[in-house]
């Protein structure tokens, strides 16, 4: 019986990378895709690696799971519900990732970009209420979720909006639009790698260097910032203005930034993989652990094993190659046009919102915050640069992820729990 249940886990917390993949992945290479930067193929190969390579090298630091800070885990220790507590746990544990799959999968099939750690905290909530009550909840914890809906997209949007209106005045509108890049693009290549290296500390290795000095870390990415200036100038000349864009000046701008653009997705890929892995593994590592300790006691620390972490990286990439593409179509085509100095500015934008996210503690999605940036890029155009049926669906998905998630939680663990308890 205990083989069982760990098999059913180790299926769902596949399955659940398997649509983290193939919903969330998608929202780092959208933009890339739709501006044309990028093939579908390309970008499920760019995503493919970093999202591995993040998973696997990072993913091991999240030492918690998304069940701490929602549920305290103390309520499900031995002899708790008549000695069946350990049980109890892994049993919500697996409902939850099984629910939260099923809902990333349905939103998928649609093509609405959704959280997927707003899915699982629903999940997790469901299966708290279910199992121990209404006040078993963090409900504050909770509150800061719900605030998130309203703060991921406005804060993504005004800085996709100022990002993009950046390059449009000091690129795109200048009478000659090929000087202004060789301008311009390096000191904009040095910012994106100076932005880049503060997250890949305080976001993907938040938590391999807790604790950073501040100093330090200012001065290394500041060095990174100047060496990626030094590298743009060596290769952003009038020299090297290919042949077939020398008509068209815009062209050349647009190609340059499309680098950036393809640079600034592998980063986001990079990142979400070392983190939102954890939305699978995390609850999976839980099971495996109280399996290990015989269902009868919690592990105060739940260490995540390599193959474990290999089945989540490897679960998002068949995700994204298989389905990826129905998210990368929403983002890419049917919110506003894009091109690659919209789409880089979009993705720049929602790194700087991740970034001051993990600065200041604040509870965002990466999901709501790169759509955010789509919206504020075609605000620069006009509110009719914007598909407003698109954004009204997607809006009704985000609000429905967590209740959703937690009705399914809480009839597929009572089912569970008929079953094996």
């Amino acid at each position: 019986m205990e083989l069982i249940i760990v098999l059913i886990a180790v299926g769902t917390g596949l399955y659940m990378a398997w649509n983290i993949g193939a919903n969330d992945v998608a929202n780092a290479m959208g933009t890339s895709v739709g501006s044309g930067a990028l093939t579908l193929k390309r970008a499920v190969i760019i995503a493919g690696v970093f999202e591995f390579s993040g998973a696997v090298l990072v993913g091991g630091s999240v030492s918690e799971t998304i069940r701490r800070g929602i549920l305290d885990p103390t309520l499900y220790g031995a002899g708790t519900f008549d000695g069946t507590g350990p049980l109890i746990l892994v049993l919500g544990m697996t409902a939850a990732l099984l629910s939260a799959a099923i809902w990333l999968q349905t939103a998928t099939y649609f093509g609405l970009p959704v959280s997927t750690t707003h899915s699982i905290v629903g999940a997790v909530v469901g299966f708290g209420i279910a199992s121990a009550g209404v006040a078993s909840v963090d409900w504050p914890a909770v509150g800061k979720i719900v605030a998130s809906w309203f703060v991921s997209p406005a804060l993504g949007g005004l800085l996709g909006f100022l990002s993009f209106l950046a390059v449009k005045r000091l690129v795109l509108d200048q009478v000659d639009p090929v000087r202004a890049t060789i301008a311009v693009a390096p000191y904009m290549v040095g910012v994106v790698a100076f932005i880049l290296a503060l997250t890949t500390v305080y976001k993907a290795l938040g938590k391999v260097l807790p604790d950073p000095q501040t100093s330090t870390v200012l001065l290394a990415s500041a060095g990174v910032g100047g060496v990626g200036v030094l590298f743009a100038r060596a290769f952003i000349n009038a020299d090297r203005i290919p042949p077939e864009v020398g008509g068209d000046p815009a062209a050349y701008a647009e190609r340059v930034f499309s680098v950036l653009q393809i640079v600034t997705a592998a980063f986001v890929a990079f990142a979400h993989g070392a983190n939102d892995v954890a939305n699978a593994v995390g609850p999976l590592a839980t099971v495996v652990e109280v399996a290990r300790a015989g269902f009868e006691t919690v592990p105060e620390a739940i260490p995540v094993p390599t193959w474990i972490l290999a089945v989540g990286g490897l679960g998002i990439v068949v995700g994204l190659a298989t389905w990826g593409y129905r998210v990368i179509e929403t983002i890419g085509n049917h919110i506003t046009e894009l091109t690659p100095t919209r789409g880089f500015s979009a993705e720049f934008g929602a790194a700087c919102t991740v970034l001051i996210a993990s600065v200041l503690g604040l509870p965002v999605s990466t999901t709501h915050v790169l759509v955010g940036g789509v919206i504020g890029v075609g605000l620069v155009m006009g509110l009719r640069a914007l598909n407003l049926k698109t954004l009204g669906n997607i809006a009704g998905s985000w609000i429905a992820t967590v209740p959703i998630a937690a009705l399914l939680c809480a009839g597929i663990f009572t089912g569970l729990r008929a079953i094996f308890a």
